[in-house]
């Protein structure tokens, strides 16, 4: 049963535990925080799908990614969670809720795990939780995750959470490695409104 150890906490220190995992807020000052987060942004497999503005390849530049996500948590666009595994502490990933805008709603999720945890339920467990999180702590009515066409890990997760799959958005993401070409992208949303979803 996923649960918030303290309910109050809705921001940058926002502690969530539920599914045999524990996320907490990233830390630009942990050198195994930024070592977690470099290996993530470097990973190839991350790459083949996601073109960040602004590529991570040293310690000093994913230092400064964690450093720009807490102050987007401070700001209240933004929250970034490490998710790691309850019981040992061992780094196992990424969820992020983002691009959060309270007039509307609505916010976007994304996530990504470490070579060694795929397989494990991870990703699942982690959206399960963010979303019932934002949902019941931000006060969001719908929460959007896309991803590229062709992800079919990503799309699997996404219904397995809830999350609906809603059309094709075209030419709406990076394609790999590259700022100046496009292709396409899944939608899949969930309602604060919609059954819960089944999976555990």
């Amino acid at each position: 049963m996923a649960s918030l150890r303290d309910p109050s906490l809705t921001g940058p220190r926002a502690e969530l535990h539920g599914h045999g995992l524990i996320l907490r807020p990233w830390d630009a000052g942990s050198g195994s925080d930024v070592g977690t987060w470099l290996r993530g942004m470097r990973d190839p497999e991350f790459r083949r799908w996601n073109t960040p503005l602004r590529l991570v390849t040293d310690r000093a530049s994913a230092r400064e990614s964690l450093r720009a996500r807490a102050q987007s948590a401070t700001e209240g666009t933004s929250v970034s969670f490490r998710v790691a595994d309850e019981r040992t502490g061992e780094a196992l990933g990424h969820i992020g809720v983002n691009e959060i805008k309270y007039h509307l709603k609505v916010a976007r999720v994304g996530y990504w795990v470490l070579p060694e945890a795929r397989g494990r339920g991870v990703a699942t467990g982690a959206l399960l939780l963010a979303a019932d999180w934002a949902f019941a702590q931000l006060g969001l009515h719908r929460l959007e995750l896309d991803h590229a066409v062709g992800h079919d890990a990503s799309c699997r997760i996404a219904q397995r959470c809830g999350f609906a799959y809603e059309g094709t958005l075209r030419g709406a993401v990076f394609q790999e490695g590259r700022h100046d070409a496009f292709r396409d992208a899944h939608l899949h949303a969930r309602l604060a409104t919609d059954p819960p979803p089944t999976a555990p």
